[in-house]
């Protein structure tokens, strides 16, 4: 698992020189990228979210896109779209913003439910359908979505189908104020992105990724997620609960974890840790329990609280 250590520590460490005092929610990113899953960064304006996709970019060498999302926004305007060339008297396609490795909605909730679904076969199956024709995306692939929680005026909230096809849900935060006056610093002269360099190859964060996925997860370890999931489903303040890709999210992440540890199998602990980002944004809480303003990170947490944890617990957080 070396490999895999050492491909994400020099990632975490170069983003951290742009995002300041986030390292947690670096590692989250990266815990995405080195599961092929795509990241859901929801947070307020300002706080970098922008910044963390175009420096993750820069360290992996990878092409980056940004796509802002407004209501006006054809599908075209996402995938590309086939252009008639008088000359050869034949349809050239010319390629989308999301026929790179690193791809940033910006505001995903702005588009219509039209322009967002042509974000699900990328997402899911790597690949874009223009006109009849199928067209792979490169290796890797990431997509990175923002929205605001705050303004929900003129904005269309993502179906579940969308929410389920993210890995995870993370937030960034605000600084704190030492952290804040960091950031001042380290900009006063240029911004810390113009200045940090391509730290890890695309061939070795490849090799980091297969080797995630020979991580050893126990049965018990299986059967606690399997029955983290199970109990979303059940809970009685919930209307639909964490879907079988949800539990593969945590599985693959939890693999992540203990890779990036230094691990080749996996504790109860990473599994508890990742519950809360992999799960929550899949559960759909009820009417009578969004009246008493229960959310569903607060169902995941009693859900751990409640759920019997195999053998022993070991802390060994990242």
């Amino acid at each position: 698992m070396s490999i895999v250590q050492n491909v994400a520590d020099r990632i975490i460490d170069n983003v951290s020189n742009v995002i300041i005092g986030k390292r947690n929610e670096i590692r989250l990113t990266v815990l995405g990228l080195l599961c092929q899953g795509h990241i859901l960064i929801e947070d307020v304006p300002g706080v970098g979210k922008t910044m963390l996709a175009r420096a993750l970019a820069k360290s992996i060498g990878a092409s980056f896109s940004r796509i802002q999302f407004t209501p006006d926004m054809l599908p075209s305007d996402v995938t590309g779209v086939s252009v008639f060339n008088q000359q050869t008297s034949q349809f050239e396609f010319r390629p989308g913003p999301i026929m790179s490795q690193i791809v940033l909605t910006d505001e995903i909730n702005r588009a219509t439910p039209k322009t967002q679904a042509a974000l699900l076969e990328s997402m899911e199956e790597h690949q874009v359908t223009v006109d009849g024709t199928t067209y792979q995306l490169d290796t890797p692939f990431l997509v990175i979505a923002t929205q605001n929680p705050i303004e929900y005026e003129g904005t269309f909230p993502l179906p579940e189908a969308q929410l389920d096809r993210f890995m995870l849900r993370i937030r960034l935060g605000y600084p704190t104020p030492q952290d804040e006056m960091m950031m001042l610093d380290s900009q006063q002269y240029q911004h810390p992105l113009d200045s940090i360099n391509q730290v890890v190859s695309v061939q070795e964060l490849v090799h980091a990724q297969d080797a995630v996925r020979n991580v050893h997860l126990n049965p018990d370890n299986k059967a606690y997620i399997v029955n983290l999931v199970t109990a979303s489903r059940t809970h009685p303040d919930v209307y639909l609960g964490a879907s079988p890709r949800g539990a593969l999210a945590l599985y693959r992440t939890a693999q992540a974890r203990a890779a990036i540890a230094g691990r080749d199998f996996v504790l109860p602990d990473d599994v508890k840790t990742l519950a809360e980002v992999t799960l929550a944004h899949r559960i759909i809480i009820g009417p009578n329990a969004r009246i008493k303003d229960i959310s569903s990170s607060s169902i995941v947490r009693g859900i751990l609280n409640s759920t019997p944890v195999p053998g022993a617990t070991v802390s060994n957080r990242y």
